[in-house]
C-alpha cells in the first residue's frame, strides 16, 4: 500500500469517526488496559443495544476531535492515552456509566498491579493445610492457628492498602484463598455530552455503594423526621404505633392507681375495725361494770310461775327457819350472861 492510499484510508476513518460522534448524544473514552480480549468481546456484545464500542488509534481520534469544530470538545485530548477505546451512545452519560459498572468481572490480582482499594483478609477457617502456607500467611502479618487439620485465620487484617503494589507472595495467597480484589471492565476515563457540550471526568458509578449510602441516608432522614414530628406517609405509621403504646401505658397506670387506692381504703377500714375490737377493759364505762345482776326479778318471776300451795309451803319453811334462828340466838345470849356475872 502506497503513502497516498494510506493517507486516504486515514482520512476516511477520520470522516467516519466525525460522522459517528456528531450523530451521538454521548462520547465516552474508556481504558482497556489489562482487559482480557475475552471479557472485552463479552462486554462489547452485551451493551450492543445501548452503545457502540470502537478501538481507535490515538492520532485518528485526535484528528477527528479537531475536525468536529467544537472548542468545548478539544480538552478531551489530554485524557486520551495509548490503551483507549471510545463508546458512542444515545443514552445520557451517567446512565451509560451505570450500565458499564454492572458489566465488570472480578479477577485475581497479578504481581505488580496497583491496588485500587484496601484489600482485607477476613478471619475464619480456610481450606489450606499446614505447611509452607503458614509462613506465607505470617509474612503478610496474619495470625493463624491449626484447627481440625486446616489453617484458620484468627484475626482480620488489611494486607494491602490502596495504591500499594501487589507483591508476589500477596498475589499467591489471594489465589489460594480465592480472593479476587480486582474488577476488569471498561473503565470510564472521561465523557463528553454533545448536547450540553460539557465534559465529565471519571464518571464511574458504583451502584452497590450508592444504593448502600442512599439506604443509610434514608434511614437517617426518617429518624430526623420522627424526631421533629414531621407527618408524612413514611412516618404516620410510626406515630400511630407510638400513640397506641402510650395509650396502653396510660390505661395500665390508671388501673394500677385505682387498685392502689382501693387497697388503701380497705386497709383503713381494717385498721378501724381492729382498733374497735382491741379497746382495753379499763376504758369500759363504770355503769356497765357495776351493773347488778337481777336475781330478785328472776326469783320473783319464778315464784309467780309456781303453784300457790308450793309458795305457801316455801314461806312456812322460811318462817320456821327464822324462828329457829331467833331461838338459837336467845339461847346463846342466856348462856353468855352467867359468865359475865361471875
Amino acid at each position: 500500500m502506497n503513502v497516498s492510499a494510506s493517507v486516504n484510508l486515514k482520512e476516511k476513518q477520520v470522516e467516519s469517526l466525525v460522522n459517528d460522534i456528531s450523530n451521538s448524544k454521548t462520547l465516552m473514552v474508556v481504558n482497556i488496559k489489562d482487559l482480557p480480549s475475552k471479557q472485552f468481546q463479552e462486554i462489547k456484545k452485551s451493551i450492543r443495544g445501548h452503545a457502540f464500542v470502537q478501538v481507535v488509534k490515538k492520532n485518528i481520534l485526535l484528528r477527528a476531535l479537531k475536525k468536529i469544530g467544537k472548542e468545548s470538545i478539544l480538552p478531551l485530548e489530554k485524557h486520551i492515552g495509548a490503551d483507549c477505546a471510545i463508546i458512542l451512545s444515545d443514552l445520557e452519560g451517567y446512565e451509560l456509566a451505570r450500565i458499564l459498572s454492572t458489566k465488570k468481572t472480578p479477577v485475581f490480582a497479578k504481581t505488580g498491579q496497583i491496588a485500587p482499594n484496601d484489600i482485607e483478609i477476613q478471619e475464619g477457617p480456610t481450606e489450606l493445610v499446614p505447611g509452607p502456607a503458614i509462613s506465607e500467611l505470617g509474612a503478610l502479618g496474619l495470625e493463624v492457628a491449626v484447627e481440625n487439620g486446616k489453617i484458620a485465620i484468627k484475626k482480620s487484617k488489611v494486607v494491602i492498602t490502596e495504591g500499594q503494589k501487589i507483591n508476589e507472595n500477596a498475589a499467591s495467597i489471594f489465589q489460594k484463598l480465592n480472593i479476587q480484589p480486582f474488577d476488569v471492565g471498561l473503565n470510564a476515563i472521561v465523557l463528553y455530552d454533545l448536547e450540553t457540550e460539557k465534559i465529565y471526568v471519571k464518571p464511574e458509578i458504583d451502584s452497590k455503594k450508592y444504593a448502600s449510602e442512599l439506604s443509610i441516608n434514608a434511614g437517617k432522614a426518617l429518624g430526623f423526621a420522627q424526631n421533629i414530628i414531621y407527618y408524612c406517609k413514611e412516618t404516620v405509621s410510626y406515630f400511630l404505633a407510638k400513640a397506641n403504646i402510650e395509650n396502653q401505658n396510660l390505661s395500665k397506670n390508671v388501673k394500677e392507681e385505682v387498685a392502689e387506692e382501693k387497697v388503701e381504703v380497705k386497709e383503713e377500714e381494717t385498721n378501724k375495725q381492729e382498733e374497735k375490737s382491741e379497746t382495753p377493759e379499763s376504758e369500759t364505762p363504770e355503769s356497765e361494770e357495776s351493773k347488778p345482776t337481777e336475781p330478785v326479778e328472776n326469783t320473783k318471776s319464778e315464784m309467780e310461775n309456781k303453784p300457790v300451795e308450793e309458795v305457801k309451803e316455801e314461806k312456812s319453811e322460811e318462817a320456821g327457819k327464822v324462828e329457829e334462828g331467833e331461838k338459837s340466838e336467845t339461847k346463846t345470849q342466856l348462856n353468855e350472861q352467867p359468865e359475865e356475872n361471875a
